[in-house]
């Protein structure tokens, strides 16, 4: 089954892919163009050419486990997205992954550790938000899918 992970944020939309026959959650590129709607195009094309059969939506609970407003913008993402694409949504704890992304990405280079434009630049372009979106995609396939 090929799974799309979708890590909902106004300005960007972080996504990631897996097939469950692999095991294995990637980052592809996020959704970052100036508009919503063009955002869902570049999401449409994704299911389209990826093949998708189901979408898993990072849901942000808060720290103690309670659904706050963050959550519930997604709620209403979630409310856009189901009959537009017409395919089964989950829903997955992403607390922390963002933080674990961005973390793990800049440990990886001395340089973009240290600069401040390098982790803008990032950041605009939705890699951490993709990146995250893999991470909490591939919790869900060792937790859900291998338990199915």
């Amino acid at each position: 089954m090929n799974l799309l992970g979708i890590d909902y944020g106004h300005k960007r939309i972080g996504l990631a892919y897996a097939d469950t026959s692999l095991g294995v959650a990637v980052p592809i590129p996020a959704a970052v163009q100036p508009s919503l709607e063009a955002r869902l195009a570049q999401i449409a094309d994704t299911i389209k050419n990826r093949k998708i059969e189901k979408i898993i939506v990072g849901y942000p609970y808060n720290m103690d486990g309670t659904v706050g407003a963050k959550a519930r913008e997604v709620d209403e993402f979630i409310g856009k997205i189901k009959p537009l694409f017409g395919l089964p949504i989950d829903r997955t704890d992403e607390r922390l992954s963002s933080f674990q992304a961005e973390r793990d990405y800049f440990a990886m280079s001395p340089k973009t550790k240290k600069s401040v434009a390098a982790r803008k630049k990032h950041r605009k372009s939705g890699d951490i938000d993709s990146r995250a979106c893999a991470l909490f995609l591939q919790e869900y396939l060792d937790n859900c899918v291998k338990s199915e």
